[in-house]
């Protein structure tokens, strides 16, 4: 026990102090998560996001996030924001976050988050080549559930979260949560240096692996 003790904190650690290695990991891993994700929201229409929602969406974020802690605990995670422009989704602009703090939390969870861009000033924010903290220039809330949520109902944020957990974990909010671009990621994936401004605008065409990711945000 003390040895799995010991682990977790040495995983905590890690995942904070690896920040800059988890932004640096390869996109389509990511692309193809993201897809999955949001089918898994939507599979249930009673709990899911409502379409309402994702059709007024200005943008969208996904994010796969482990976090563990045996008293110390650690975040990281990584993702991809993607932006509607006048022809159709983006290419996806890769994203992660990491951290660590103290607290009683004992165990691991996994939990994959949904954040809906409701504005246009939320899509410039993940636009710009620089870390975004959700809470400060961003107002947030928790997404309304469920097929019911009426058509045409203006955000009350200009940021939505939704979360899926599978672990030892609940309640896990975003507040405050810094997310930042995956600069080498993105190079990696479309073959040049380009700025999330480049990816998000539409400048650049969506890459062959995206078309799954942009199929299901068209399909629901």
């Amino acid at each position: 026990m003390r040895a799995i003790c010991l682990w977790l904190v040495v995983l905590a650690f890690g995942m904070a102090l690896s920040a800059t290695s988890v932004f640096a990991a390869g996109l389509q891993d990511d692309v193809n998560q993201a897809a999955t994700i949001i089918e898994c929201f939507q599979a249930v229409p009673e709990k899911g996001i409502p379409r309402s929602v994702l059709k007024d969406a200005r943008g969208v974020a996904i994010l796969t996030v482990i976090k563990a802690g045996f008293g110390v605990s650690g975040r990281g995670g990584t993702g991809i924001v993607v932006a509607r422009t006048a022809k159709g989704w983006s290419g996806p602009s890769g994203i992660g976050t990491g951290g660590a703090g103290f607290g009683l939390q004992i165990g691991a969870q996994v939990t994959e988050f949904v954040i809906i861009l409701n504005t246009d000033a939320a899509v410039k924010a993940f636009a710009q080549d620089a870390n975004v903290q959700l809470g400060g220039g961003l107002s947030v809330a928790a997404g309304p559930i469920g097929r019911n949520v009426e058509a045409g109902l203006l955000p009350v944020a200009a940021v939505y979260t939704y979360s899926r957990s599978q672990g030892l974990f609940a309640g896990i909010s975003l507040e405050g949560t810094v997310i930042g671009t995956r600069n080498d990621a993105n190079a990696a994936y479309y073959g040049r240096a380009l700025s999330p401004e480049d990816i998000l605008s539409g400048k650049v065409a969506p890459p062959a692996g995206a078309e799954r990711l942009r199929k299901v945000l068209v399909k629901y």
